[in-house]
């Protein structure tokens, strides 16, 4: 991981001059592995972000305002009665191992200081977050871990804390850059690059990766391959990367790969990738850390609030795929339903000729023009008469189920589209008040069963509202609900109306606030519209738009359907109204 032991001397160093004095005013925790102290530092109020989570653990200070859950966790709680006013003291890291300790001074129930230690410990799944007493004993963790998870170390409370398991590795601070050399070129079967993340302690591989290519020209070189030119060269840049280390000098940095996303992170400048890829600087290892997991954080933040969600209406949308496929082949089965009424005419009509026990009869068929015979199976054990019966009551139930198949093929259709729409709107929310609404909507639909402790309804959030280039304000609804009381309710009838077709999407609305509106509106909200759908990613998407005087929601809709005429289609790229 990039996030590495030496890159957290780094960090520790920031968050001593930053954060040093700083009282804590209030502790958060927006997630099972997340903790927020909010700090009040020399410069002012701080949010101190520690996360424990196995795919992106660290520390440091973020600018982001993170969503929190409406009840607290015990953990959460716990923190605010142990930290609550203390003050932080120091940060220190145990040698070079992805492991920091905050030391607190805090007072206790009775008044008398106390100090008080929080252990991060940045290591991947097994990432934690722990609080110990002066005494290194355990009060409690963020992730509590017992025997049945690991039997060699376990976090309990009431137990001492004990460091996690040394690798074994050499620190570049304390060995002889010729002899961690030395033990790296022992992994002959290796490439350098592998050798040195086995040999050096809390480097990671883009770290080792950089001081083979500095060395060799190459980041994958054989160690077998190694000449004495480039081992001399290697000794020299662990040399030059020990005295950065020790004296704390570096540059962070931010590697974005070629669609621009963050692809990497450093504390010191990086030369493995060329041209290849985009460097870009910052003054703050902190910073730094903010701008690299802002989006990916973003994202599996939503996706873990919305993730029941998303799987009670992705179940719902393939039962009703499954279910309208069946009708379909059902319907398909009645489209010879005349053919039983044929059979069964002709049946009636030739019942004087037809043998009682016959299996098959053939009589002329008087309802084609060249009266060519048809052959009518029979059943053996009915009479004539009963036969034709059977055909008329076949036919009778064939067109029955005809027609209630179309109503219920309908019925189900719309039903689709409508959880199509919810789950567009899941993948398209940006915050858990979002979720929320999209939550009540479902539960008022009764897709998810209401509690018998009734929550109160959440507070309905203002709709998106934007402005062309020429002055109009366009609106964009934030679920069905909300689109339903925009185009239905809060809107003047020579506003303007659209939607992609036939994709789900929001509605979004032009005020016409009594001018008439321009075509540079209507494109860009379009654009706007466009975005606001399903098809955000995809380069010409259709957008219809008319008037909301011919908008109409039929009686008995599910929210957010509606009908419309008088309307026109343009073909729009989508654009962020945010950007």
């Amino acid at each position: 991981m990039a996030l590495d032991g030496i890159f957290l001397r780094y960090l520790a160093k920031e968050l001593n001059v930053q954060a040093c004095g700083a009282k804590v005013n209030q502790i958060q925790q927006p997630s099972r592995e997340e903790l927020v102290l909010l700090l009040h530092t020399k410069e002012g109020n701080r949010r101190l972000l520690i996360s424990a989570k196995a795919d992106a653990p660290r520390m440091g200070f973020t600018s982001r305002s993170i969503e929190n859950p409406p009840t607290p966790p015990m953990f959460c709680m716990l923190l605010r009665k142990h930290l609550s006013g203390a003050r932080l003291v120091a940060v220190r890291q145990h040698q070079l191992e992805r492991l920091l300790f905050l030391h607190f001074d805090a007072l206790n129930t009775v008044g008398d200081r106390q100090e008080l230690i929080l252990a991060v410990e940045i290591m991947g799944k097994h990432s934690n977050c722990i609080l110990l007493d002066e005494g290194g004993i355990i009060i409690d963790a963020l992730k509590r871990v017992d025997m049945t998870l690991s039997s060699k170390r376990m976090v309990l409370p009431q137990l001492r804390y004990e460091l996690p398991p040394a690798q074994g590795k050499l620190s570049v601070l304390e060995a002889d850059a010729e002899y961690i050399v030395k033990r790296a070129l022992e992994y002959e079967y290796k490439t350098l690059d592998k050798a040195l993340l086995e040999t050096l302690q809390g480097a990671s591989p883009i770290v080792c990766r950089e001081l083979a290519f500095r060395a060799t020209g190459g980041t994958d070189t054989p160690v077998a391959e190694i000449t004495e030119e480039q081992k001399k060269n290697l000794i020299r840049e662990i040399e030059i990367f020990r005295e950065n280390i020790e004296g704390i000098s570096g540059t962070p940095t931010l590697i974005r790969n070629t669609e621009g996303k963050p692809f990497d992170l450093s504390f010191s400048d990086i030369l493995q990738y060329g041209g290849d890829f985009e460097k870009e600087h910052f003054d703050s290892f902190c910073t730094l850390l903010d701008e690299y997991y802002l989006s990916r954080d973003t994202m599996e933040r939503m996706k873990a609030h919305s993730r029941d969600l998303t799987k009670l209406v992705t179940n719902g949308i393939q039962r009703l795929t499954r279910k309208i496929n069946v009708q379909m082949q059902e319907l398909e089965s009645t489209k010879d339903r005349e053919i039983l009424r044929i059979k069964a005419d002709l049946l009636q009509a030739n019942l004087y000729r037809i043998e009682k026990g016959a299996a098959f009869v053939d009589v002329e068929n008087f309802y084609d023009e060249n009266m060519a015979n048809i052959r009518i199976d029979l059943n053996p054990a009915k009479s004539p008469a009963q036969n034709a019966q059977k055909y008329y009551k076949d036919y009778a139930r064939a067109k029955t189920a005809d027609k209630m198949l179309r109503v219920q093929i309908e019925k189900a259709e719309q039903e689709l589209q409508y959880l199509e729409s919810v789950y567009d709107e899941i993948q398209r929310a940006e915050s858990q008040k979002e979720l929320s609404l999209i939550r009540h909507e479902l539960e008022e639909c009764g897709y998810i069963k209401a509690q018998k402790k009734k929550n109160k309804a959440p507070q309905e959030l203002p709709p998106k509202e934007y402005r062309t280039s020429d002055g109009f304000t366009v609106l964009i609804g934030r679920n069905n609900r909300q689109n339903d009381y925009l185009t239905m309710k809060a809107s003047h009838k020579e506003d303007m109306w659209l939607h992609t077709k036939d994709i789900p999407g929001s509605h979004t609305i032009i005020r016409s606030e009594g001018r008439e509106i321009s075509d540079t509106a209507i494109f860009e909200a379009a654009q706007f519209c466009a975005f606001n759908s399903k098809a955000r990613e995809s380069s010409q998407v259709p957008v219809d738009f008319t008037k909301i005087r011919y908008v109409s929601k039929p009686q008995g809709a599910p929210f957010g359907k509606v009908i419309y005429i008088n309307q026109r289609t343009i073909y729009v790229t989508p654009v962020n109204p945010e950007e």
